[in-house]
């Protein structure tokens, strides 16, 4: 027997890459063999145009309309009708719909009329509709719609946390986590990581995507890690020598000293836990995520050992989390992500398990080991970073991180993706700051979030007490929590904190242009100086006894300026401006308490510039070129663009030691000869320059020792810098000073 052609509404999954289905627009009854509709339809449609003109048939809901098509619709409904938990949804263009806003879902009564949509008089504005299923009668259920990694290149010790979008119950989309602790509709998300077992392929420690050709067999007999043996060429393993001998010396001391733990040494993130194969069996993965709870990775102990897909390969699990933080045993493995909607009462999936491999999983790389170079001329050759010339001693960092907001791959497109990654790069710095151990910490371009969420409660852990302000957002208008700052941390067991002082160069603009002009060019005035800038001043009591002054029993007070300054290089007046107001406000801080002061920060300016010249000489020369530059007069006369804060730059001492030792030559030939700075502080592809300093108050500190500078070559074969060892477009700056006999200035 010949089958109907109307075979009832169309039901489809809600799948925007379905083929649209070709329908009635008046019924939404679809078509199945015939090319024209019988004649009872069309009949039934100039029936239905004719008494659509008269009110009481104008919805499709009225009682004329169901009791006139309530027995048509019994019969072709009588089977499709959506069973509990199912419902009906408005199809989008995609889907060959494009009528205005839905009209409610078709109600099913008990005399399982079919609802119409119907538009204005004179035609019909009927959409098709499709419905979602459900299961049971619970209502509808939970969709993946779609999963991608933010980085196809895993790094151990990196939080991997996939994108994943769903379809919610209600039919919003989200990419908020369904936990089974907190059900939709009866329905949680399930998630898996598994690697796949058994590729004993190494990678080389220095270009972890390269696969290794050759192994330094001093690491193995010195005991380094194992993954840090492997370099891909022998061209790799001559550039990298002098960063890898020093693995050998660091290793041969902790030897000698009995024992000191490899994870302090080396990195807890690359140390592995076996002898040095890439086991993935789950009696070497175990112990280390167990001891490693912080790492988002559920215990192991629970899993199936190994599971065999459809081409025969055995992935074995290792989390079940949506987050994952690879291992030194998942090493040059492929992982996969599996995330599904699950039943919560039977556990049976609702639909296809979404799945996503990564590459390889790489080490990471490990940053070039830096260290103190003594400049006060009693110690020759170098200290480690964690040594102290005398219990007497503090140590300051400075140091731009590069906000995740800048870091974009169209302004850093040398840097590899995964590199780039703000769960990469945050490791890395993190890494990278801990090993200077530095007592007073000085960041610029903190996001506002990212301190919340990480560095504060990551330093916590290290015995740092964090102090933070956000730039102001009159400029910015993008998201508050991507707001960058400045943060500054502090021993606990070397300073107490006495008093914060926040600067806020948009309030001064307010002031100086309240004061000195008209209506007309105060709107004109703040256009240019307000740029959202701030600085963050903290007052710090040591906690330490001070060698060698006459300041016992007294309190000894720091004061700490930490700032980032307008990076308009064409507002030279803005950056003038900004470092004079930072400084005249250090001034009256200095009268009061009469301490030593460190500013340190961003300045966004080079030397012999005149924020520099201001900062290092106390004034600026009145045939300076950038005086040039003063549109509103505000540097005007430049005769008040002083200040009486004996400042030097500390990395200037590197210029000005007179001895000889290998380590100081060295870092001479990386300095300025005609402006005693840094050659470079700031590396990209575009520019090349030092725009960060620490400037002390030469009477009431010395200058100790200086973290040692980087060298350009070196940094240029990745380019410029971020890259994958450096992880900001900045370096590092950190000295070590000791307080002098107070003498009142």
């Amino acid at each position: 027997m010949e089958s109907s052609p109307l075979v009832g509404i169309d039901r489809e999954w809600a799948n925007p890459r379905a083929e649209p289905s070709t329908t009635f627009p008046f019924l939404a009854i679809k078509r199945r063999t015939v090319s024209t509709p019988p004649l009872f339809v069309l009949v039934l449609v100039l029936a239905l145009k004719t008494l659509i003109s008269n009110p009481l048939f104008s919805s499709p809901q009225s009682p004329p309309v169901q009791l006139l098509l309530g027995p048509l619709c019994q019969r072709f409904l009588a089977e499709d009708r959506p069973k509990g938990g199912q419902r009906w949804r408005n199809p989008g263009p995609g889907d060959g719909g494009s009528a205005p806003s839905p009209p409610p879902p078709p109600v099913w009564n008990r005399r399982r009329s079919c609802g119409i949509g119907v538009g204005g008089k004179g035609g019909f504005g009927a959409r098709a509709w499709t419905w979602e299923g459900g299961i049971g009668g619970r209502g509808s259920m939970l969709t993946v719609l779609r999963v991608h990694l933010p980085s196809e290149i895993p790094v151990v010790g990196c939080e991997i946390t996939p994108y994943v979008l769903l379809r919610w119950p209600d039919g919003s989309i989200s990419n908020d986590d369904v936990p089974e602790s907190a059900p939709l509709n009866g329905y949680c998300m399930r998630y898996k990581y598994r690697n796949l077992g058994d590729q004993k392929v190494a990678v080389c420690s220095v270009h972890p995507t390269e696969q290794a050709t050759l192994q330094c067999l001093v690491c193995l007999k010195e005991k380094v890690p194992i993954a840090k043996s492997y370099h891909c060429t022998p061209r790799c393993f001559s550039d990298a020598w002098q960063h890898h001998r020093s693995l050998h010396e660091r290793a041969k001391k902790a030897a000698n000293e009995n024992g000191t733990d490899e994870e302090e040494i080396f990195g807890r993130f690359n140390s592995s836990s076996g002898s040095g194969s890439f086991n993935s069996g789950l009696s070497s993965i175990a112990p280390n995520l167990l001891q490693s709870p912080g790492l988002n990775n559920d215990p192991i102990s629970v899993y199936p050992t190994t599971v065999a897909d459809k081409s025969g390969e055995a992935w074995s699990e290792v989390a079940r989390s949506r987050t994952y933080t690879p291992t030194a045993d998942d090493i040059n493995h492929v992982l996969k992500f599996e995330c599904v909607a699950v039943d919560v009462e039977t556990r049976i999936p609702a639909g296809n398990v979404n799945t996503v491999l990564t590459s390889r999983v790489i080490p990471a790389p490990s940053p070039t080991p830096r260290r103190m170079v003594p400049v006060n001329g009693d110690l020759l050759g170098q200290l480690d970073l964690d040594g102290r010339t005398s219990s007497g001693t503090f140590s300051v960092l400075s140091y731009n991180i590069l906000s995740d907001a800048y870091a974009t791959s169209e302004a850093y497109s040398y840097c590899p993706t995964w590199a780039l990654s703000w769960p990469y790069r945050r490791q890395n710095l993190l890494r990278e700051i801990i090993g200077y151990h530095a007592d007073i910490l000085c960041l610029q371009e903190v996001q506002n979030d990212h301190f919340e969420e990480f560095f504060a409660p990551e330093l916590d852990k290290h015995g740092y007490q964090a102090l933070y302000k956000k730039k102001t957002s009159e400029v910015y208008g993008g998201n508050s929590n991507a707001v960058d700052g400045c943060a500054t941390f502090f021993r606990r067991d070397r300073f107490s904190h006495v008093k914060k002082y926040e600067v806020e160069f948009n309030k001064a603009a307010q002031s100086v242009t309240d004061v000195a002009m008209t209506a007309g060019q105060k709107k004109v005035a703040l256009s240019r100086l307000i740029k959202d800038n701030i600085a963050l001043i903290v007052v710090l009591e040591a906690k330490f006894s001070n060698h060698g002054t006459d300041n016992s029993g007294k309190r000894q007070l720091i004061c700490v300026a930490n700032t980032h300054v307008s990076v308009h290089h064409e507002h030279k007046d803005v950056k003038l401006w900004q470092v004079h107001t930072l400084l005249k406000g250090l001034e009256k801080i200095a009268v009061s308490a009469d301490i030593p002061m460190l500013v340190c920060g961003d300045f966004n300016t080079v030397p012999g510039s005149a924020p520099h010249a201001l900062l290092a000489n106390g004034k600026v020369e009145p045939l300076h070129p950038d005086l040039a530059v003063d549109p509103l007069g505000i540097l005007r006369p430049t005769s008040k663009i002083t200040h009486q804060l004996p400042l030097v730059s500390a990395y200037s001492s590197f210029a000005r030691m007179v001895g000889v030792s290998p380590g100081l030559e060295q870092q001479r030939r990386r300095m300025d000869a005609s402006t005693h700075e840094p050659l470079f502080t700031n590396c990209t592809r575009d520019f090349i320059g030092t725009v960060d300093y620490i400037f002390y108050t030469a009477d009431s500190l010395s200058v100790e020792s200086l973290l040692e500078l980087l060298d350009e070559e070196n940094l240029r074969k990745n380019t410029a810098i971020p890259s994958p060892e450096w992880s900001s477009d900045h370096i590092a700056l950190l000295a070590e000073f000791r307080c002098k006999p107070r003498i009142r200035r």
